[in-house]
């Protein structure tokens, strides 16, 4: 599990960074730059080339590594272990984040998905056949419940840092919003109980549409009632406080809806995803940073002109970190090729917050 001490000297050793590159988490510190493992075939020489790109950014000074059970059928879950373990730095320095929600297939696609899900986790009684959404999504307690011990082994951690509850939106196809935000507080309960074991530090709720589109959107969930489930959940479990503690969501110049759209309603008014997590001291962390590598060919020329980085990719980055109220800016990094790059966009200084407003003006 990632510690203070620890996190803190990993800073004082990567010292070659721009001021705000590492941010604070919990009583930690992280750097605003963190790698994804979504992208990349399930193959052999896949894992290799995230195996060898994870053990680099974190011997470089980037200490936030994101995966999910699904990625890649389990692979990168796997990776990311191996890579921790295998990297020249203390496990306390890292925060590894994963997510469970959409059933995961076990190393490599089956030939009948169905007859996969219907004997892996259906026939066992892991999963309730009506808790499935689309026969492939289900955030259940009891499921939510196997998918951390899977993900457990599949990174051979003691702890994970941050545990997410993965798109629960796409519940919203087969129940209704209160009854999403029931199972919700539900699986929160558990996941406290995850935490008074030891199991995870934190946990969160990990997104595609829901905190990012207006309220009469098919796929919308009010972050404020999410946050609200949570700290029911935390005194249903006896905790002193709810460890709720993270969103992530989409960001970067094509997705800004985060910052855009207001429909989280705050003591004031609406207030949009990223504010209102921002006054409610909760950490953001930020997917599709680069429009997954499609933002590396270039950005609209009058954001690029305000962006420091010398490359299209490391201003794309630079955009994503610089939005108020973002802990982290997640960027897959499915090769070596990629890192230095990468890391390279944390020697830049982020837009500050009035450059930041003066892109959308």
């Amino acid at each position: 599990m990632a510690t203070q001490t620890a996190t803190w000297a990993y800073r004082d050793d990567h010292d070659g960074f721009a001021r705000t590159f590492f941010r604070r988490y919990a009583d930690c510190v992280v750097s605003s730059i963190g790698v994804g493992t979504y992208l990349g075939d399930p193959t052999d020489e896949q894992d290799e080339r995230y195996h060898d790109a994870i053990v680099e950014a974190l011997e470089s000074g980037i200490n936030v590594v994101d995966t999910a059970i699904n990625y890649r059928n389990q692979r990168s879950e796997r990776v990311v272990g191996d890579a921790v373990r295998d990297a020249d730095i203390d496990r306390e320095v890292a925060l590894v984040a994963t997510k469970g929600g959409f059933v995961p297939f076990d190393g490599d696609r089956p030939a009948d998905p169905g007859r996969y899900v219907l004997e892996e986790y259906v026939e066992p009684g892991i999963v309730d056949r009506e808790d499935l959404a689309r026969g492939q999504h289900a955030i259940a307690p009891g499921f939510v419940d196997d998918q951390l011990d899977r993900s457990l082994s599949n990174l051979e951690l003691e702890t994970i840092d941050l545990y997410y509850v993965h798109n629960p939106e796409t519940q919203l196809a087969e129940r209704s919003a209160e009854a999403v935000y029931d199972q919700l507080e539900a699986t929160f309960e558990r996941l406290e109980e995850r935490v008074s074991e030891g199991d995870i530090r934190h946990y969160g709720v990990a997104t595609w549409e829901a905190f990012r589109v207006p309220e009469d959107h098919d796929s919308y969930l009010s972050l404020p009632e999410v946050v609200r489930r949570a700290r029911s959940a935390a005194d249903a479990a006896g905790a002193d406080a709810t460890h709720f503690r993270a969103i992530q969501l989409p960001f970067n110049v094509q997705m800004a809806d985060a910052f855009t759209v207001e429909a989280h309603q705050g003591p004031d008014g609406p207030q949009s995803a990223l504010e209102f997590a921002h006054e409610a001291g909760i950490d953001v962390f930020t997917s599709a940073s680069m429009l997954q590598g499609r933002l590396a060919d270039g950005l609209p020329q009058d954001v690029a002109a305000k962006l420091s980085g010398e490359t299209s990719a490391q201003r794309a980055i630079n955009f994503a970190r610089s939005a108020p109220g973002v802990t982290s800016s997640l960027v897959g990094m499915g090769s070596p090729e990629h890192v230095a790059e990468n890391v390279a966009a944390g020697t830049y200084e982020p837009l500050g917050a009035g450059a930041f407003d003066s892109v959308f003006e």
